[in-house]
């Protein structure tokens, strides 16, 4: 089987557009989560979240088609053409049916479905834009980007709630593994932050309610967590097998060698108290890497700033690693981004090929208080300096849905 290696990374987040700007922000605890601004939240319980501020999408993409597109399009977009670039994929080069394009959305594109049913209402079934259903589907986010490039190979979004990007992920290695494909531009967006999306999470009552501390609402694994924080953006990443990133010269960043999936089958929105199939998410995932649990040096966890998800994982760990998982840095992304829904594995995949490929671990910040179900090295507050060669990257989503990645160095 082809080994499959990343060699271009996109991301668009509450901390910065581009994989410099996120990693800087990443390595010094920068916090995104602010009260809204893309709408009035005054009437709402919750009134934060991780927004991409100064996003002007017309400095990235055609002005024709930016009012034809969702905002979460547009955050697919302008990652997925990040990456591509750093790749330094040249399509006239290329064989473009051996490419695809696997991007995805847990939500999809809910700001245009929110304006445009106010639309309906106010003015008229006839006024309704007739862009509308290729804006609200999430199968056009990976179409758009497939004609914009002429990439003919494959197209395809799994969903999965907060795991859909990642198992676009793992489906891109596996299509690759199977040599289906040379290379896919792989991974998710999501832009979520309407009144009708946080209203919902909130009467879920998945939500922080710190509104007075925003920059301290996400706190992963600390006692005082409260719920999670809605994020937006997008990340992507180029996956290619190693024969034609070798061939062409391609810069490599890590190796995507792992991919575990499993579903709980206990609860359409809590996770199995038992963590049974989490636990064999992330054995599937070292396994199929041919590694053990002891290879294992970095977790980027789900983390998401719940009760239970954050006590399920960390006993998850446990279970699988034994003593090994106090020896294993865990640090979690949200923290600073908060939860970015289908589009999480992507961007937290961009930052743990990140902690790899530069040496950094990055914080799980507004860690302040110990828990005792939490009780690992979350990497508290400040980044660490520290040689990583194997790191999982934990997903979960409501549905029961678990999904592992393990990267690792890559070595000739």
């Amino acid at each position: 089987m082809e080994s499959v290696v990343v060699t271009g990374l996109g991301v668009v987040s509450p901390i910065g557009i581009g994989k410099e700007n996120f990693f800087e922000s990443l390595k010094h605890g920068k916090n995104g989560i602010s009260r809204i601004s893309l709408f009035d939240p005054s009437l709402h319980s919750v009134q934060i979240a991780g927004e991409v501020k100064d996003f002007n999408p017309e400095d990235y993409i055609d002005k024709k088609d930016v009012r034809r597109l969702d905002r979460v399009q547009q955050f697919a977009f302008v990652a997925a053409k990040e990456a591509i670039e750093d790749a330094r994929l040249m399509f006239e080069k290329e064989n473009t049916e051996r490419i695809g394009v696997y991007i995805t959305s847990g939500v999809g594109g809910l700001r245009s479905f929110e304006e445009q049913v106010k639309v309906f209402y106010d003015r008229g079934p006839d006024r309704v834009s007739p862009f509308l259903i290729t804006q609200l589907i999430i199968d056009a986010i990976p179409a758009y980007i497939s004609i914009k490039y002429g990439i003919k190979g494959d197209t395809l979004a799994c969903v999965a709630a907060c795991a859909s990007s990642g198992k676009t992920i793992g489906e891109a290695f596996y299509a690759i593994q199977r040599e289906d494909l040379d290379v896919i531009i792989a991974g998710g967006a999501d832009a979520a932050i309407t009144p009708v999306g946080v209203a919902a999470f909130a009467s879920m009552k998945a939500l922080s309610k710190r509104n007075d501390v925003p920059e301290k609402a996400s706190r992963p694994f600390d006692k005082n967590r409260d719920g999670f924080v809605m994020g937006e953006g997008g990340g992507v990443l180029v996956l290619e097998s190693l024969s034609h990133a070798k061939a062409r010269g391609a810069k490599i960043y890590a190796e995507l060698a792992g991919y575990g999936t499993s579903v709980d089958a206990y609860h359409i929105t809590a996770p199995d108290p038992e963590a049974k199939q989490v636990e064999r998410s992330m054995l599937m995932a070292i396994q199929k890497a041919g590694l053990t649990v002891n290879d294992v040096d970095y977790i980027n966890a789900h983390g998401t700033s719940t009760q239970l998800n954050d006590k399920n994982e960390s006993f998850a760990i446990k279970e699988v690693f034994g003593d090994h998982a106090y020896k294993i840095p865990v640090s979690s992304t949200k923290s600073m981004i908060g939860h970015l829904l289908g589009a999480a594995s992507a961007v937290e995949s961009v930052a743990t090929v990140l902690t790899i490929n530069r040496g950094i671990v990055f914080p799980t910040t507004n860690f302040e208080e110990s828990d005792v179900d939490c009780d690992l090295d979350y990497v508290p507050n400040v980044a660490r300096s520290c040689d990583v060669n194997v790191a999982l990257k934990n997903s979960f989503g409501f549905g029961g849905h678990n999904v592992t990645l393990l990267y690792k160095k890559y070595e000739e």
